[in-house]
């Protein structure tokens, strides 16, 4: 090696000749997807729950391809959006799939994601040393949701119209700030063009370098603390002669394996969804939004998109709008405080007892009536069920405190249980 480069770090593993070590001698790109994979140890006992993170991040990146596609021929503003969304179906070559990949792949989206935070509840992915992670992992939640519904407003359907009206109008009850908060963010006295511009910048620039943003941090975070396991047992605490976790098996190429697999089964059944059941019986695509939007009619009944409805439940389920936009954002908020609110001494449900293990069930049942009862119309007896089951919601977080201390827990083994 010439003197003047001997010993600097980006040339320890720069050996190799070529356009790929001239490349590495300057970047270290080897190095890194190295340390990322190759180096980076994962549990040996990961199950099927831990395909979802990997899922999230594929899905991703196939939003932000087919959305940049659809850039290409949309064409914002009142007169001309839902007319340019027309003609991207019918005119554009393909057009039609890219739209039906962009749509279904916000609902895939938020599914994988759904799952991937169910299991952080199932093993405590979010006690000590992750509670970076995780509320790294909410804000991945929030931006989502707020790109989400900003696509949603775009088309120009009248669902969207008035998912937006009423989304708008929600700030309007903040105290004092609330009406002049909804004109500033409508750019207009009512839902137009200037909102649609303001929605699509959004959309596609700002929302997205955020998201990108956050998601680095919670990949950083994760390969810095490590990932979690079905047992809760930290796996670095225990280790050979090397230097190396005994429960721990290099990411790749195990898990790579393992995660094309999961891509594979998910991408047959998006693939079925996309080219037979695009809409999924209104559930990804409403009737309403294949019409233009309408000020002068109302959908009935107006709802958002499935991944919303359960905290739309929870706003119709209170008469005062105010409280019901309150109980609505601490529905989402209480995830945030997960880390602090659970004092079991174990990390997983599998070690837990029968009071922590009854009050995610109730949780868990109460997510997906309430999931059913906002696509529903704002009548009863669907009102009445919905303050019912938003009772566990919330009990699950603001009484996890007291159960998580009192439950009887099992004796965690001191290693990893695997079965192969």
């Amino acid at each position: 090696m010439a003197p003047e480069t001997a010993g600097k770090p980006g040339n320890r593993a720069a050996s190799a000749a070529g356009l790929w070590g001239w490349i590495n001698r300057r970047l270290p790109v080897e190095a890194f997807l190295r340390a990322s994979a190759a180096d980076y140890y994962a549990p040996k006992n990961f199950n099927v729950w831990y395909f979802f993170g990997s899922l999230a991040l594929m899905v991703l990146v196939m939003q932000l391809v087919t959305g940049i596609f659809l850039t290409m021929f949309y064409k914002v503003g009142a007169a001309t959006s839902f007319d340019s969304v027309e003609f991207i179906m019918r005119e554009v070559p393909y057009g039609w799939l890219l739209r039906y990949l962009h749509s279904a792949g916000a609902s895939a989206f938020f599914l994988v994601v759904y799952l991937h935070m169910y299991r952080a509840l199932l093993y405590g992915s979010y006690k000590a040393p992750r509670e970076l992670l995780w509320l790294f992992g909410m804000f991945i939640y929030l931006a989502l949701m707020a790109e989400a519904f900003l696509g949603y407003v775009l088309p120009w359907g009248n669902m969207s119209f008035w998912a937006a009206t009423v989304i708008v109008n929600l700030f309007g009850t903040i105290p004092v700030i609330g009406p002049g908060l909804v004109e500033w963010i409508r750019g207009d006295y009512g839902i137009a063009d200037a909102t649609l511009n303001r929605f699509f910048s959004l959309h596609v620039a700002a929302v997205p370098l955020v998201l990108l943003l956050l998601v680095a941090l919670h990949l950083v975070a994760l390969h810095e603390v490590g990932s979690n396991n079905p047992d809760g047992i930290e796996i670095y605490d225990k280790k050979d002669a090397r230097g190396r976790p005994l429960d721990g098996i290099p990411f790749h190429p195990y898990y790579t394996v393992k995660d094309i697999f999961g891509v594979c089964a998910f991408l047959t059944l998006f693939a079925i969804v996309v080219f037979f059941v695009p809409t999924l019986g209104d559930l990804f695509m409403e009737k309403a939004n294949f019409e233009p939007a309408n000020p002068l009619s109302t959908p009935d009944p107006i709802s958002p998109s499935w991944y919303f409805t359960p905290y739309y439940a929870i706003l119709r389920a209170v008469p005062d709008q105010r409280i019901g936009a309150l109980l609505m954002l601490l529905a989402v908020v209480s995830f945030f405080f997960l880390p602090w609110l659970d004092r079991s001494p174990v990390k997983s449900m599998r070690y837990r007892g029968w009071i922590s293990k009854s009050f995610l069930g109730a949780f868990t049942i109460s997510f997906l009536v309430l999931m059913y009862l906002g696509m529903q119309p704002a009548q009863e007896p669907y009102v009445t069920m919905a303050r019912v089951f938003a009772i566990p919601y919330f009990a699950y977080f603001w009484l996890m405190p007291f159960y998580s201390r009192i439950d009887p827990v099992k004796p965690v083994p001191e290693r990893v249980t695997f079965h192969g």
